[in-house]
């Protein structure tokens, strides 16, 4: 894990892959909670037998969006950021899955700083989110996050 302090220490890490997480299992609870909490309750999530039998993994997959809400906890892993009044996770963009999360898979989250923005006080960060899966060559997305940052 690498510790940040202020702008100058953010800003030399610029272009740096800067770590990886450790390692989270999405278990069917996670899923079933995650559908629970987006009223997304579609079958290829849910659905285990069904899923098994019928679909084309042949077992339940993690909701996209429950892979992309998990950045923020597996971000915490890598990087400790201190002396900010404020937080912000500002955006997502040019984010593309890559293959869909079975149930019960190892994900963690590799994490590039892209660059690193001065805007009058607020720092603005933009950090490739990769997140890969335990022995696959894919990852499961690829894409940028936009964090704000207030440094006391």
């Amino acid at each position: 894990m690498v510790t940040i302090n202020s702008y100058n220490e953010y800003k030399a890490y610029e272009g740096q892959m800067i770590g990886v997480s450790g390692w989270h299992t999405i278990d069917q609870d996670q899923i079933d909670k995650f559908a629970e909490a987006t009223l997304d309750y579609q079958w290829i999530h849910v659905d285990k037998e069904k899923a098994e039998n019928e679909g084309p993994f042949k077992s339940t997959i993690a909701h996209g969006y429950l892979t992309l809400s998990l950045i923020p906890y597996l971000w915490k892993q890598i990087a400790d950021v201190r002396n900010v009044t404020m937080e912000i996770n500002y955006g997502i963009e040019n984010f593309r899955f890559g293959q869909a999360v079975p149930v019960n898979s190892d994900v963690q989250l590799q994490a590039t700083v892209k660059s690193v923005t001065n805007l009058k006080g607020t720092v603005k960060v933009l950090v490739e989110a990769k997140l890969l899966i335990r022995d696959q060559r894919k990852p499961a997305y690829t894409g940028d996050v936009i964090f704000l940052y207030h440094f006391s």
